[in-house]
C-alpha cells in the first residue's frame, strides 16, 4: 500500500514523455518509456523509507522538481506504481503525448491520466463517436409490473466525463459498438426528492483471470487486451452515470479505477481477496477484490468495513464490502454491500454458509445504527434502507439465494422486475464458453430493502443476437459478466 501526502509540483503540466524518478540520498534511479512493460522495472531497494523526497525530471526541459511524499513500499512494488498514483493526485502530470502502453496487465492508468491531469486535447466527434455517447434508450415497459414514467430530466453533461468518453471512443475506434440496451422504467413516475439513485453492479472480469486462467476459448486473444478492454469498462461507467458502483474482480484499482473515479468525484473503497487466484498468474497486477465507489456530491461517506466471510466460522476467501452512506437530498441512510461469493459448481453447501455469515454482518450492522452500543435511549425512528450487489455465483434455485429471499431483512431481487410476472429473475446474467462447455446462468443480483426502497428503472439485458455466437467476453463487450443497473428511489417514511 502507498500513503502520499500531497505537494502539488507547479509547472510541470506538459507532454513529456519520459520520467526519471531518483530517491533522494540514494543512487537508485528507474527511467521507463510509457510503451515499455513498466511494471517489470520494480524498485532496487526493497523498502523505501518514510518521508523520502522524490526528484521528479523531465526530459524535455531537465528541470527537477521537488515533491515531499510519505510512502511505504513493500518487496515487489514497481516505481511505476509510484509515478502514476503521482499522476492522479496531481503531484505530476504526465501530458497528452504520452504513447498507450502495450504491458498485457500492468500499467492501467496509461493515457487517461492526460485528461485526468487537465493536459488532453479536444478530439473531434465523428457520427459513429456520437452513436456510441447516447444515452440508453427508453421503450415501453413489457413486464406487467412496470409502467410508462417519463424519469429525471437530462443533467447538462459534466465536461470530464465528456473528455473521458471522447478518449474511450478514440481508444476502440477499431472495435464493434457496445450492446444497445434499454432502460425499463417500473415506478409510479412521481419525481423522488433529490431524484432517483442510480446503482450498478458488475463482475468487470480480473485480468490476470481473463488472459491466464478462465479460458474463454472462443474469445479472441486480442479482445481481452487490458489496453483497449479498459476503455470498454469506464465507457460502460460513464455512459450510465452510477451514484453507487458494486463491482468484483478488481485488479486495477490503484493504478485505472481508483484515480479515474477519483477525478470524477467518487469515493472508493477497495478490499482484495485474501488468495487471489490472480496472483497465480504470472505477471499479474496484484489481488483482486470487490470494490465500492459512491459519487460524494450525492452521499455522505459515514462508515465502511471490509468483511471476510466465514463458514462454520472459518474464514474463507470470499469477502464483502459494506458502506453506510447519507443521502445528502434526503439525510436518509443506507447500507450498501458488495460481494462475491464462491464459483463452480460442488460448492453450494459453502455459499449458502458465506450467505448466511454476509446476512448476519448486515443484520448487526443495522441493528447497531439504529441502537448505537453504549446507549440507552430509544432507538432511532429512522430504519436505513439497504442494498447488497454481488456475483452470487448461484443461480435462483439454488440455497443461498433463497436465503436472501426469506431473509427478516425483507429483501426483494430488483431484476425480478424485468419479468411479465414480476416474479421471475432474467435468463441469464452470464454467457460464456469454456473448455468444459457453454455456461448460460443468472449468477449477479441487486437485492434491495422493500420496506425502504422502490424500484424506478432497470436495464434490460441484451438477446442472445446482440451477445453472438462466440459470447461473453468479446471485441463488443470487455466481461464475461453483464452489467446490472437499477435505478431507485427511497418510499416515503412512516
Amino acid at each position: 500500500m502507498c500513503w502520499w501526502r500531497e505537494e502539488t509540483a507547479a509547472g510541470v503540466r506538459g507532454a513529456q514523455r519520459k520520467v526519471a524518478v531518483c530517491c533522494a540520498n540514494s543512487k537508485h534511479c528507474v527511467r521507463f518509456r510509457a510503451h515499455e512493460h513498466t511494471h517489470t522495472h520494480s524498485v532496487a531497494t526493497p523498502h523505501l523509507c518514510v518521508s523520502q523526497s522524490f526528484y521528479i525530471a523531465t526530459e524535455q526541459t531537465g528541470r527537477c522538481v521537488t515533491t515531499t511524499k510519505s510512502i511505504e513500499l513493500g518487496p515487489g512494488y514497481s516505481i511505476f506504481v509510484c509515478v502514476f498514483v503521482a499522476c492522479s493526485i496531481k503531484a505530476i502530470v504526465i501530458g497528452s503525448n504520452m504513447e498507450t502502453m502495450g504491458c498485457p496487465m500492468g500499467g492501467g492508468a496509461t493515457r487517461l491520466y492526460s485528461i485526468i491531469g487537465g493536459g488532453g486535447r479536444s478530439l473531434p466527434l465523428t457520427p459513429a463517436h456520437l452513436a456510441r455517447q447516447n444515452p440508453p434508450p427508453e421503450r415501453e415497459p413489457q413486464p406487467s409490473s412496470c409502467k410508462d414514467s417519463q424519469g429525471p430530466p437530462q443533467l447538462d453533461p459534466d465536461p470530464l466525463e465528456q473528455q473521458l468518453l471522447r478518449e474511450c471512443e478514440e481508444a476502440l475506434r477499431g472495435r464493434p459498438p457496445r450492446f444497445h440496451r434499454h432502460l425499463v422504467h417500473c415506478g409510479d413516475g412521481q419525481r423522488a426528492p433529490g431524484g432517483p439513485i442510480r446503482v450498478l453492479q458488475w463482475n468487470i472480469l480480473a485480468q490476470a483471470l481473463g488472459e491466464g486462467a478462465d479460458c474463454f476459448v472462443r474469445c479472441p486473444p486480442e479482445a481481452l487486451s487490458w489496453p483497449e478492454r479498459k476503455y470498454l469498462i469506464l465507457e460502460e461507467i460513464l455512459t450510465y452515470k452510477p451514484h453507487i458502483l458494486c463491482l468484483q474482480e478488481v485488479d486495477h484499482y490503484h493504478d485505472t479505477f481508483q484515480p479515474v473515479l477519483r477525478s470524477l468525484g467518487y469515493g472508493g473503497h477497495f478490499f482484495p481477496k485474501p488468495w487471489s487466484p490472480c496472483l497465480d498468474v504470472h505477471g499479474n497486477n496484484g489481488p483482486d477484490g470487490c470494490a465500492l465507489f459512491f459519487d460524494q456530491s450525492r452521499f455522505e461517506l459515514l462508515e465502511s468495513v471490509s468483511v471476510r466471510l466465514s463458514a462454520m466460522l472459518i474464514p474463507t476467501n470470499q469477502i464483502a464490502v459494506v458502506t453506510k452512506l447519507r443521502c445528502r437530498a434526503t439525510a436518509r441512510c443506507v447500507f450498501v454491500a458488495v460481494t462475491h461469493l464462491k464459483a463452480r459448481s460442488g460448492w453450494e453447501r459453502l455459499r449458502g454458509a458465506q450467505g448466511s455469515d454476509l446476512l448476519a454482518h448486515l443484520q448487526t450492522l443495522l441493528h447497531n445504527h439504529r441502537h448505537p452500543p453504549g446507549t440507552t435511549g430509544p432507538p432511532d425512528a429512522a430504519a436505513p434502507s439497504l442494498i447488497v450487489c454481488g456475483d452470487f455465483n448461484a443461480v435462483p434455485e439454488e440455497e443461498v439465494y433463497q436465503r436472501f429471499a426469506s431473509s427478516p431483512l425483507r429483501l426483494d431481487s430488483a431484476y425480478k422486475k424485468l419479468s411479465r410476472d414480476g416474479a421471475t429473475e432474467p435468463p441469464f446474467t452470464t454467457w460464456k464458453i469454456r473448455p468444459s462447455g457453454e455456461c448460460c446462468s443468472t449468477l449477479d443480483y441487486i437485492w434491495y430493502g422493500r420496506d425502504s426502497l422502490q424500484v424506478e428503472a432497470v436495464l434490460d439485458l441484451p438477446t442472445e443476437e446482440q451477445i453472438g455466437p462466440d459470447r461473453l467476453p468479446s471485441f463488443h463487450y470487455p466481461s464475461d459478466h453483464l452489467s446490472l443497473i437499477c435505478d431507485f428511489s427511497f418510499k416515503e417514511e412512516r
